[in-house]
């Protein structure tokens, strides 16, 4: 992803966090904040270190980007969200990340 496509700022996922709605599922929990007028969506990935160690964690965020990079056209543009991995994601394989996380996106109708 694009820098222009993310979420970096501490300011920015408070702000996802406090006026956004959630929504999850076992492995994910996704916060939206509408952004009307926004040109494209941006998007926080926060996994914690519950998931393992650092090598886990970065894994974990590389199997997100590619789903969310494969999804891309099909996400709605005037949003900001923030996806955050549970501990149960560790040790799955890519065909589930992805299952997983789409079902979380639709639930929170990013999709």
């Amino acid at each position: 992803m694009r820098k222009s496509y993310r979420v970096k700022k501490e300011a920015e996922f408070q702000k996802v966090f406090t006026q956004g709605k959630s929504c999850a599922n076992r492995q994910f929990v996704v916060y939206v904040l509408e952004k009307p007028g926004q040109l494209h969506f941006r998007v926080g990935i926060s996994v914690g270190k519950k998931i393992g160690n650092a090598v886990a964690r970065n894994w974990v965020k590389r199997r997100i980007r590619q789903t969310l990079t494969e999804l891309k056209p099909k996400i709605r543009q005037e949003i900001d969200f923030i996806v955050i991995a549970r501990p149960p994601i560790a040790g799955v394989s890519m065909a589930e990340t992805k299952k997983n996380l789409m079902h979380a996106l639709r639930l929170a109708h990013v999709l």
